[in-house]
């Protein structure tokens, strides 16, 4: 099958439309897709006030290279992604999977409201057309993101889904080590953190070589290579003996 033609990030918005319009795939609306917008725009604020750090390195690997790129992080960073999106690539919108549930549904019209762009796929395939959209996007010269140990864990553990979407489109993987300074933690599966407003967010990037990504062992490099750039939270002791943030 040949590649999609290139679009723009307008078009890709549609996309998100056109899934969330497909069998299957569950929407919100009404007063409850309101809320999920309304909640979107305060995180987008609160985003705007955090003090964003990282070494002149990090924006010459991820600013000054235009290659459409696949952006790997642990599910409990997801707070700040937009924000360092909007920061480090303007010009390339993120687009992020988001499952076809009714959590979903919820997440999508969240996400959208902050800032990235999202892909779906249809529940009754098992994820794999979302799959599919993704790579699909970054054919279209689009960035993404994967979250490899969500939607619901194990925490820490990568799985397979970056080696097979970066295989497919052919196209970089870049790790991404984010570390609040100061953040509270939800008691959900992955202690999801929340930076403070007004606190510091210190982010560290690192490029999988084309070998590595070759490699049989692919998944357990990204994976060595996330938990090595988040020390944070890279033991995973801390989640059974609990973490200096306070925990809401």
């Amino acid at each position: 099958m040949p590649p999609p033609q290139e679009t723009s990030p307008n078009a890709s918005a549609g996309t998100a439309d056109a899934a969330s319009a497909a069998p299957g795939i569950h929407v919100v609306s009404g007063w409850r897709r309101w809320l999920a917008v309304l909640a979107g725009l305060v995180m987008r604020v609160w985003c705007a006030s955090l003090r964003i750090h990282f070494p002149e390195e990090t924006r010459l690997l991820v600013s000054r290279d235009e290659r459409p790129t696949l952006f790997v992080l642990w599910h409990n960073r997801l707070f700040a992604a937009a924000r360092l999106s909007r920061i480090l690539r303007p010009h390339h919108p993120l687009h992020c999977l988001v499952s076809a549930s009714k959590d979903g549904a919820w997440l999508s019209a969240f996400f959208e409201s902050a800032g990235l762009r999202v892909v779906r796929g249809s529940s009754s395939r098992g994820g794999r057309e979302a799959v599919s959209a993704l790579v699909d996007v970054l054919r279209a010269g689009h960035d993404a993101g994967i979250t490899p140990d969500g939607p619901r864990g194990p925490i820490y553990v990568c799985k397979p889904g970056p080696v097979v979407v970066a295989r497919r489109a052919k196209v970089r993987v870049v790790v991404l080590g984010i570390v609040y300074e100061n953040a509270w933690r939800l008691r959900s599966w992955d202690r999801f953190g929340i930076p403070r407003p007004f606190s510091a967010v210190n982010l560290r990037v690192q490029e999988i070589p084309p070998e590595a990504l070759a490699a049989d062992d692919a998944r357990e490099i990204i994976e060595a290579r996330l938990l090595a750039l988040n020390p944070e939270f890279s033991g995973r002791s801390d989640i059974a003996a609990g973490h200096r943030s306070p925990v809401i």
